[in-house]
């Protein structure tokens, strides 16, 4: 059985663990996605 600083550092870890793998993963998706549909500003001055 753990103690509460022990549960509290390993909540801290895998909180923050977490949440920077998940901004990893959304920052390659969408990277990938810029590459997928380039930004094309011409098209948009021909309405």
């Amino acid at each position: 059985m753990m103690d509460r600083w022990t549960f509290g550092i390993t909540m801290l870890v895998v909180g923050m663990g977490g949440t920077l793998l998940t901004l990893i993963l959304l920052s390659l998706i969408m990277s990938v996605l810029k590459k997928i549909f380039p930004y094309k500003p011409d098209e948009e001055k021909k309405d």
